[in-house]
C-alpha cells in the first residue's frame, strides 16, 4: 500500500505532527516494566516520534516503516538526539515475525503502533505479535489525538468546511481515534490472548495558523499535496476562514490500548 508519506510530506510530518508526553512513554514503561535489556518495536515508526522517547528506556528500539523517506529523517532525528540504540528497518507490519527471529530472538518487550493501527490488518497483526513477545511483554495501540478538522470547535470546523472544498468531499477519516476503532483494538487484542486495559492522557495547547496547516500537509499524500504553487492559494483560504476563531486551542487526548501477556 502507497501510504504517500515521502518527499515533502515527510517534513511536514517530522515538523508538525505531535510527539508524545512524557506520561504516555511512562505509562508503556509501567506497562511492560521495560528495562535497559529490553528490546522494543515500534511498528509504523514514522520519523520516530515515539521511537526516539522509548529508546532511553530500553537497551535497543527498532523503528519499522514502509516508506523509507520517513527511515532517513527518523535516522537524522536520532543523531540529533544523540540515540545510539535505536536501529531502523524499512518493511511493514507483516515483517515482524522476521525482526523477531533477526533482532530479539529473546522476544520483544514491547510492541507499539503509535497512530498507525488504521492502515493495517490489526486482526492480523495482534495474532502474530503473541508468540514474539517475551513473558510480560505486550502490545499498545497509541492514537495522538483527533484530526484537526474533527474537534467541536468553531476554528475546526471551518477548517473541515475548507477542506471539503478543496477536496470536494468531506474529510472522514478519523485514524483510529474514533469510539468504534478503540472498541474494536480492545476486542481484536482480547481474542488475540491479551490482557486489555485502556490509559488515556489529555491535555491543550495552543496551535499557530502555521501549524495548523503545516498539520494538514503532513496529512496529505505525497499525490495530494497542494502543488508549491497552489499553496498560497490553500493557505489563504485557511486563514480567511480560521482567523475569526481565534486562538486556535486543540484539546488532545492520547488514547493507549494495551494488551499485556
Amino acid at each position: 500500500m502507497d501510504l504517500g508519506f515521502r518527499g515533502e510530506v515527510t517534513d511536514f510530518y517530522h515538523r508538525y505532527r505531535r510527539g508524545y508526553p512524557p506520561a504516555v512513554v511512562d505509562t508503556l514503561v509501567n506497562a511492560f516494566s521495560l528495562d535497559h535489556d529490553d528490546v522494543v518495536l515500534d511498528v509504523g515508526c514514522g520519523t520516530g516520534q515515539l521511537t526516539l522517547p522509548l529508546s532511553k528506556h530500553v537497551g535497543v528500539a527498532i523503528g519499522l516503516d514502509p516508506e523509507a523517506d520517513m527511515l532517513t529523517r527518523a535516522r537524522a532525528a536520532a543523531n540529533e538526539d544523540g540515540a545510539r540504540n535505536v536501529t531502523w528497518s524499512l518493511g511493514s507490519d507483516e515483517d515482524l515475525t522476521t525482526l523477531h527471529s533477526l533482532l530479539a530472538p529473546r522476544g520483544f518487550a514491547g510492541i507499539t503502533i503509535a497512530q498507525a493501527a488504521h492502515w493495517m490488518d490489526h486482526d492480523a497483526l495482534f495474532r502474530s505479535c503473541v508468540p514474539t513477545l517475551r513473558p510480560g511483554g505486550g502490545l499498545a495501540v497509541v492514537t495522538n489525538g483527533k484530526p484537526l478538522w474533527q474537534h467541536d470547535t468553531a476554528w475546526s470546523r471551518a477548517l473541515y468546511d475548507v477542506l471539503s472544498t478543496w477536496l470536494g468531499t468531506p474529510p472522514r477519516a478519523t485514524c483510529g481515534t474514533d469510539d468504534d476503532s478503540q472498541a474494536r483494538y480492545r476486542e481484536s487484542l482480547g481474542s488475540a490472548g491479551f490482557t486489555v486495559r485502556t490509559a488515556h492522557i489529555e491535555y491543550s495547547d495552543e496551535l499557530t495558523l502555521e501549524h495548523v496547516i503545516g498539520s494538514v500537509y503532513s496529512a496529505f499524500g505525497a499525490n495530494s499535496l497542494p502543488a508549491p504553487d497552489r499553496r498560497p492559494v490553500f493557505e489563504e483560504m485557511v486563514r480567511t476562514a480560521l482567523e475569526p476563531h481565534r486562538p486556535f486551542n486543540e484539546p488532545v487526548r492520547v488514547g493507549l490500548v494495551i494488551g499485556t501477556r
